[in-house]
């Protein structure tokens, strides 16, 4: 982890464009409290999480339970397929696509999938 809390880099085992999932869902979680104007402790007392756990989700320090994330965004008012939604978003901006070679139709050879959906 760099100095500044951020991840990656050259060494990164990860490498870049890869962001993790606890960045991408923080992020998400952040977005929203602050689209809807509330404060972390507003949050956190509606999802009956304590405020400094909350600011480490957000900041993509801690990776939440399936529990504690699920009261945190019906805190916000989300559904699951929002935060998904959300999170497939942000992975389509933040990651470039596999090139295919021209005149290619179909999956791109040799490539790892670059996103999961998970059922609710």
């Amino acid at each position: 982890m760099r100095e500044d809390g951020g991840h990656g880099g050259p060494d990164s085992p990860r490498g870049a464009g890869e962001p993790l999932m606890r960045d991408l869902i923080g992020a998400t979680l952040r977005r929203a409290r602050l689209e809807q104007g509330r404060t972390l402790q507003d949050v956190a007392e509606a999802a009956q999480v304590s405020l400094p756990y909350l600011s480490e989700i957000e900041r993509g320090r801690k990776e939440p339970s399936s529990e504690v994330l699920a009261a945190v965004y019906r805190a916000l008012g989300l559904q699951l397929v929002d935060l998904v939604g959300d999170l497939h978003m942000q992975l389509r901006l933040t990651t470039a696509p596999a090139r295919r070679p021209a005149g290619r139709v179909g999956p791109v050879p040799n490539t790892a999938p670059r996103a999961m959906a998970l059922a609710a």
